[in-house]
């Protein structure tokens, strides 16, 4: 079976790239008289204006507002799960990896739920943080076909440079929102994001008939379930909103704990042995005897009676800011999950998501921190972004990561830079005065 996105045809946008370029560059700056906005179409201009009024950053990657386990959880429960094979045969039919664009399904707040299609594609815009996960609202990334359409209530198309964020504009989108087929509410957005191929009007027409294929499914799955006999429901209280709680520990010696619930967020700062003993319980989810966590956190099984006036006292202290994640005994563990910014790091990595990784990384893991675990730990994140940034990162990324204190001194990183840039980068004579540095040292 042929792609729809096979049969490829140019689209003469309105007015041309270097015009949109010019004037998104005047609107960015400040410059929102710049006669240039004119050739704009009104659309993005309002977009623009939101997105500008909102504060938001022009080149910063989207928030990750799903972890994994999270993630997971939340779109078995989302209603557009039961229509995903549904959009999987409209809009990609046959090889789904070689079709020449990324299909991405997200929830009414922006957040991708799904994200399929063409491997190049989506490693390539997965490195842009277009990922399961990520937020790609209006407020959080600015003009993008996703957030405007769910802004909008209707569909769009977002050629390249119409795109707020810069780092987007390499790519086109079409989307459109999904609507509850009874009450109207937006359910989500489906979006189809690659090429010139992605904001043709045959791709429009495409995009809103899944939409609308989709209500129709949910309507029809809804009256044959009315249809059937149930067993009498029980009222159930309101769900409050979760407690969200983070232990940042990137680059800082005193980790900072946040917690996030019913819209009021608090955030206090752990001692460094708090911070080593709590990290050490996020991380091993499963729980640690007292000889174990006293191994991770003190060097020794036999720390055990030091360990345990610190868990009192920790104890204390999450018991007035976090009492969501104050630890169990035997073992000691956290009944809620406790995420760290860590392994949010080590969580973009594995989605593909190369720069928002690098963004995210603020540094090493409590780096005056001497616990066995935390060393460990510490390691595990530097390796793997290394690693990974190095089997696959755009040159532009790697640079990146060569100008940060773990990369500058990594001479087969910058030797890599090196062979990656094209001859007449003026980025060159600075690499390969480093590389000459260090083999001297």
């Amino acid at each position: 079976m042929s792609s729809p996105w096979s049969q490829r045809r140019d689209v003469s946008p309105e007015t041309s790239r270097l015009l949109i370029e010019r004037a998104h560059e005047e609107f960015v700056g400040g410059n929102h008289a710049d006669q240039r906005l004119g050739d704009v179409r009104p659309l993005i201009r309002d977009s623009w204006r939101r997105s500008r009024a909102g504060l938001v950053g022009a080149d910063t990657a989207p928030p990750l507002d799903l972890a994994a386990a999270e993630l997971e959880e939340y779109r078995r429960a989302h209603p557009l799960a039961s229509v995903m094979d549904m959009i999987r045969g409209l809009l990609l039919p046959g090889d789904a990896r070689e079709s020449g664009v990324v299909v991405a399904v997200g929830d009414a707040a922006g957040r991708l739920l799904w994200v399929e299609g063409d491997h190049g594609v989506r490693a390539l815009t997965a490195d842009l943080g277009f990922v399961e996960g990520a937020n790609w609202s209006e407020g959080a990334v600015g003009t993008a076909a996703p957030g405007t359409a769910l802004t909008l209530g209707r569909s769009v198309q977002i050629h390249g440079a119409e795109h707020f964020n810069r780092l987007v504009q390499p790519w086109s989108c079409t989307a459109a929102p999904v609507h509850d087929p009874e009450t109207r509410r937006i359910l989500g957005v489906i979006d189809v994001t690659g090429g010139v191929e992605a904001v043709t009007p045959q791709a429009q027409l495409l995009v809103d008939a899944a939409a609308r294929a989709m209500e129709g499914e949910l309507l029809v799955a809804r009256l044959r379930a009315r249809a059937e006999p149930s067993p009498p429901r029980r009222r159930t209280a309101r769900p409050r909103e979760a407690t969200r709680t983070t232990l940042r520990v990137l680059g800082r010696d005193r980790a900072l704990l946040e917690t996030a619930s019913e819209g009021v967020e608090t955030v206090v700062e752990l001692t460094a042995r708090h911070a080593e003993i709590l990290l050490m319980l996020a991380v091993h989810r499963q729980g640690l005897s007292a000889e174990r966590l006293g191994e991770l956190v003190y060097g020794g099984p036999d720390a055990v009676d030091t360990l345990r006036p610190e868990i009192v006292r920790l104890r204390r202290v999450l018991a007035s800011h976090a009492p969501g994640v104050v630890p169990e005994s035997r073992p000691y563990r956290l009944a809620a999950a406790l995420e760290t910014d860590a392994q949010h790091v080590l969580s973009l990595l594995d989605r593909g998501a190369h720069r928002v990784a690098l963004a995210a990384y603020r540094g090493p893991v409590l780096p005056e921190s001497v616990s066995p675990g935390v060393e460990q730990l510490r390691e595990e994140v530097r390796i793997a972004l290394r690693e990974a940034l190095m089997a696959e990162a755009r040159i532009d990324v790697l640079l990146a990561f060569a100008d940060t204190a773990d990369g500058a001194e990594d001479g087969e990183l910058l030797r890599l830079c090196l062979q990656a840039l094209p001859a007449r980068s003026p980025r060159r004579a600075g690499l390969v005065a480093r590389i000459e540095r260090l083999e001297q040292e």
